[in-house]
C-alpha cells in the first residue's frame, strides 16, 4: 500500500457509507469506519524505520501537465507526524463518537464527513504540488463546515460553521493568490523544487507579499488572533468533531504550513516577527480569555488558541537560525522549532483527552457549565483522573509530556533574547515576559478544570442529569490519550529520535545533520531559569486562582461593543443589509429592466472596445454580391420585427415572432448549412407550438403606457444594441489579424474522424463543454424530479429559532 492508497481510502469509503448504512441496521457503522483510520495509522508507522533514516518516499500521477499540475505526493519527517496524529486519534476519535453519540442521530452523514476531512487533511501534508495542496485545503474548510453543522437544527451550529468557513475560505483565497505568486517566481509548483531555489526567490520584489499571503492561510486556518473568532463558535459540533479538529488536525493545518514553508521564508525578518509575534500575542489572547468561560468547552476553545499560538511562536523563534546560516551557534536556536514539534504531538495527545472529558461530562451529567459543576470527583472516579492528567499537562507541570515542552518553550524565548538580530537586543526580552504571563493564567485555567468540575460540593439541584461514571467504551480513547501523556514524559527521547529527528531535516533541509539539530530530552536540567519561572507560575497561578473573583471584573473594562466578534457580527450585518438594498434597487421584479441592464453593458463592453481599440475594420470591395432572395428574406425579417413592436394581439406577435425565426430558418438552407436549418425549424416550431398551448393563460397584451422619455430611452437602448451587433458583424467578415480557427475543424475526418463538421465539434471537438451541459440538464431534472416528489412530513415545525 502505499501513500496515495492512504489519501484516496477515506474518500471510497465515505461515498460507500450511503450504500451500505440501511444493509447495517444491527451493526453500528462507526466500527466499520473504524477500520479506516486504523488500518492507515498501521500503514503509514510502517514507514517510520524508513523516515527515521533519513530516506523520503515520493510518488506522482500526472493530473494537468500541461499546467504541472500533478498529483505528488510526499512522505517525509514533517508530513509523517501530521500522518500519524490525522488518522491516529482520528481512530481514537471515532472509537469515542461510537459511545458518544445517539443511534438516531444521522450516523451515516457524520461519518461521510469525518472521513471527508481525514482524506482532505491527508491530502494537505501529503501533497508536494501547491495547487493539489490548495484544493485539498479548500475541502477540510468544506467537510468542517459540515461537521460543525452537523446538529444544524441549532441556530448557533449553523452560525459557528459559517464563520469558521467565511474566515478559513478567506484566508485560503489569499493562500491560493501566494501560490500562484510562488509559481510566477519559480516556475514550478512543487514544493521541493522550489525548496531548492529559495536563494533566487527571497530576492525577487514578490517574496515579501507573497509571505504575508501565505501567513494569511495558515493564520486563518490555525486561529492566530484575530482571526481566532472562529474556533469558540465552533464548539457547537458534537465534542467528537471538537476533540478531532480543533485539538490534532484541522487547526494544525495552519502550523503545517508554516513548517514546512520556513525554508521558503524563514530567514527573512519579516517572517521572524510576523510568526513569533502574532503566535506570541495569541497565546497571551487565548490564556487570558480562556480564564473567564464558564462553559468547559469554550474554555478548552480558547486554551486551543493560546497553545497554537505558542506552537507559532516557536517556529518563528527556530526561523532565526535560518537567517544565520549553519553554524555551531544557529544550531542552538533551531531547538525551538524542535520544542515546537515535541508541543505539537503534546498538544495532541492532551488537549485530544480534555475535549472527550468535557464531553463526558455533558453526556453524563447534562451540563457542561463551571457554576452547576462541583463535587464530581466521587461520582466519575475515572473522568477524574483524564481531567488531571490532560490539565496538569496543558498547565506545564511534571510528570507529564507538557512539561517537557514547556520548559523547553521557556528556554527558547530565554535564548532569543542574546541575538542580535532582528533588534532583538532591544526588544528581544518581551518573548520570555509575556511566555510566562501567559503561563500563569494557562495554570489557572487549569487549576478551574480540575477543582471547580470535581472538588467542593454537588450541586444536585442543578444538575439535569443524576452525574455516574461514562461507559467502558467512551473511557478507552481519553485514557489511551492520557496513557501517551505519561508515557512521552518517561521515554520521550524514542519520540525524539524516530519521529521529530526527521521533521527536523524537513524543516532545516540546509542544514547537513539532522542528529545535531535533535537535543536529548531530560525532565531533569537542575535548578535553573527555567525551573524558577515554572515554580513562579505555580505560585503566582494558585494566589490568582484563590482571588479570581476579586480580578474576575476586570473582564468587564473593554466594552462588549469593541470585542472582535461584535466586530465581525456588525461588518457581516453592515455587509447582508447594505448589499440587500443594493439588490433591491436593480432587481425590483421587472424583465424591462433587467434585459436594459444587459443590453446597456453588452454596448459599453463591446462598442467601447472598439473606440478605445482599432479592432474594427471593413472592406466592402471584398464583400461577396447579394441577391435579390436575400434581399427579399431581409425585408420580410425587417418587416415581421418592427409589426412585433406595433401588434395589438398576442396572436399577432406570436406569428410574427415565428415568421422571423422561420426566416432565419431559410438562410441557413441559402448558405447550405441543412444541420442548422433544421434545428432552427425544430425549435421555431416547437417553441412556436409552445406559445399557442400556453395561449389561454397569457393574459391579455396590454399597450405600454410609457411618458416618452421612457420610450425614447429604450428606443436609444434598442437601436444601440443593433447597431453594436452589425459592428460586430461587419468587423468578423474581413478579420484578419488572428488565424481563422476554422481551418482547424475542416480537417475534421482525420481529427475526429466524422466527416460532418458541426457534428463533430459537439460531439469530439466540444465533446467536454456537450458533457457538463448534459450533467446541468441532468442536476436541473433530478431538482425538479425532488420538487414534485417532496411532501411535507406530518408534524414537522420550524427549527430556525430553537
Amino acid at each position: 500500500m502505499t501513500v496515495e492508497f492512504a489519501i484516496v481510502l477515506p474518500f471510497i469509503m465515505a461515498a460507500l457509507i450511503p450504500f451500505i448504512y440501511r444493509r447495517l441496521s444491527n451493526i453500528h457503522i462507526g466500527w466499520l469506519v473504524l477500520t479506516i483510520p486504523l488500518l492507515l495509522f498501521v500503514l503509514l508507522a510502517t514507514y517510520i524505520p524508513r523516515i527515521s533514516n533519513g530516506e523520503t518516499i515520493s510518488n506522482t500521477f500526472e493530473w494537468i501537465p500541461s499546467f504541472q499540475i500533478n498529483f505528488t505526493t510526499y512522505l517525509d519527517g514533517l508530513s509523517i507526524i501530521f500522518g500519524l496524529l490525522i488518522t491516529g486519534v482520528g481512530s481514537l476519535v471515532m472509537l469515542y463518537s461510537i459511545f458518544y453519540l445517539s443511534k438516531n442521530e444521522s450516523l451515516h452523514h457524520f461519518y461521510c464527513y469525518l472521513l471527508l476531512f481525514m482524506g482532505a487533511m491527508l491530502g494537505v501534508v501529503f501533497s508536494d504540488n501547491l495547487m493539489v495542496l490548495y484544493a485539498f485545503w479548500e475541502l477540510t474548510s468544506v467537510s468542517s463546515f459540515l461537521l460543525i453543522a452537523f446538529w444544524h437544527h441549532r441556530k448557533a451550529s449553523r452560525a459557528g460553521a459559517r464563520k469558521a468557513m467565511f474566515i478559513t475560505v478567506t484566508g485560503g483565497v489569499g493562500m491560493l493568490i501566494g501560490f500562484l505568486m510562488l509559481y510566477a517566481m519559480s516556475g514550478t509548483f512543487s514544493i521541493r523544487e522550489i525548496i531548492a531555489n529559495v536563494d533566487v526567490l527571497q530576492q525577487h520584489p514578490l517574496f515579501i507579499p507573497t509571505m504575508l499571503l501565505v501567513l494569511l492561510g495558515a493564520f486563518t486556518k490555525s486561529a492566530q488572533f484575530p482571526f481566532h473568532i472562529w474556533l469558540p463558535d465552533a464548539m457547537e459540533a458534537p465534542t467528537p468533531v471538537s476533540a478531532y479538529l480543533h485539538s490534532a488536525t484541522m487547526v494544525k493545518a495552519g502550523i503545517y504550513l508554516v513548517a514546512r514553508t520556513t525554508p521558503i521564508f524563514g530567514g527573512h525578518e519579516v517572517w521572524f516577527w510576523l510568526v513569533s509575534g502574532i503566535g506570541l500575542v495569541t497565546l497571551f489572547w487565548g490564556s487570558l480569555n480562556a480564564v473567564k468561560q464558564f462553559d468547559l468547552k469554550a474554555l478548552l476553545a480558547y486554551s486551543t488558541v493560546s497553545q497554537l499560538g505558542l506552537i507559532m511562536c516557536l517556529f518563528g523563534l527556530g526561523s532565526a537560525s535560518l537567517h544565520m546560516g549553519y553554524s555551531k551557534e544557529s544550531v542552538l536556536y533551531t531547538q525551538a522549532t524542535f520544542a515546537a514539534l515535541f508541543h505539537l504531538v503534546n498538544h495532541s495527545t492532551f488537549k485530544g483527552a480534555l475535549f472527550m472529558m468535557v464531553g463526558i461530562i455533558d453526556h453524563e451529567v447534562g451540563t457542561r457549565d463551571i457554576r452547576r459543576l462541583g463535587g464530581l470527583m466521587s461520582l466519575m472516579p475515572f473522568t477524574f483522573t483524564i481531567a488531571v492528567i490532560g490539565s496538569f499537562s496543558m498547565a506545564g507541570l511534571p510528570p507529564f509530556n507538557g512539561f517537557l515542552s514547556k520548559e523547553m518553550f521557556f528556554t527558547a524565548t530565554l535564548e532569543i533574547t542574546k541575538l542580535n538580530i532582528f533588534s532583538l537586543e532591544s526588544i528581544g526580552l518581551v518573548f520570555p515576559v509575556v511566555a510566562w504571563i501567559a503561563s500563569v493564567f494557562t495554570f489557572v485555567y487549569c487549576t478551574v478544570i480540575v477543582l471547580r468540575t470535581f472538588f467542593g460540593k454537588i450541586q444536585w439541584e442543578r444538575l439535569e442529569k443524576p452525574p455516574h461514571e461514562a461507559p467502558f467504551g467512551m473511557l478507552i480513547s481519553p485514557f489511551i490519550l492520557v496513557g501517551l501523556v505519561i508515557g512521552i514524559f518517561i521515554f520521550p527521547n524514542s519520540l525524539g529520535h524516530y519521529i521529530l529527528r526527521p521533521a527536523m531535516a524537513s524543516v532545516y533541509p540546509s542544514f547537513p545533520s539532522a542528529d545535531e539539530l535533535t537535543p536529548h530530552i531530560s525532565f531533569w536540567h537542575g535548578v535553573n531559569t527555567e525551573l524558577l519561572m515554572t515554580a513562579g507560575v505555580v505560585v503566582v497561578g494558585l494566589v490568582l486562582y484563590r482571588t479570581l473573583k476579586k480580578w474576575r471584573p476586570m473582564y468587564r473594562v473593554i466594552p462588549e461593543g469593541l470585542t472582535l466578534n461584535v466586530l465581525y457580527e456588525r461588518v457581516i450585518n453592515f455587509s447582508e443589509t447594505s448589499s440587500g438594498q443594493l439588490t433591491k434597487r436593480y432587481m425590483n421584479g421587472n424583465l424591462t429592466y433587467y434585459f436594459i441592464y444587459i443590453y446597456v453593458f453588452f454596448v459599453a463592453v463591446v462598442a467601447g472596445y472598439f473606440l478605445v481599440s482599432d479592432s474594427f475594420s471593413w472592406d466592402p470591395s471584398k464583400d461577396s454580391s447579394i441577391q435579390y432572395y436575400e434581399l427579399v428574406l431581409v425585408f420580410i425579417m425587417i418587416f415581421a420585427s418592427v409589426a412585433m413592436l406595433f401588434a395589438k394581439t398576442r396572436i399577432s406577435t406570436v406569428l410574427l415572432n415565428g415568421v422571423l425565426g422561420y426566416s432565419v430558418a431559410f438562410f441557413f438552407v441559402i448558405f447550405r448549412a441543412p444541420d442548422l436549418a433544421l434545428t432552427q425549424l425544430v425549435v421555431e416550431t416547437v417553441t412556436t407550438a409552445l406559445f399557442l398551448i400556453s395561449f389561454k393563460f397569457l393574459p391579455a397584451l396590454q399597450s405600454e403606457k410609457a411618458p416618452p422619455s421612457v420610450k425614447l430611452s429604450k428606443g436609444i437602448v434598442a437601436v444601440a444594441v443593433g447597431a453594436t451587433v452589425t459592428l460586430v458583424g461587419l468587423a468578423v467578415l474581413n478579420y484578419e489579424k488572428f488565424t481563422a480557427v476554422s481551418s482547424y475543424f475542416e480537417d475534421s475526418y482525420n481529427l475526429a474522424g466524422g466527416k460532418n463538421i458541426v457534428n463533430t465539434i459537439l460531439g469530439d471537438f466540444r465533446a467536454f463543454d456537450t458533457m457538463l451541459e448534459v450533467v446541468v440538464l441532468f442536476i436541473a431534472g433530478l431538482g425538479v424530479y425532488t420538487l414534485i416528489k417532496l411532501k411535507a412530513k406530518k408534524g414537522d415545525v420550524d427549527v430556525e429559532n430553537k
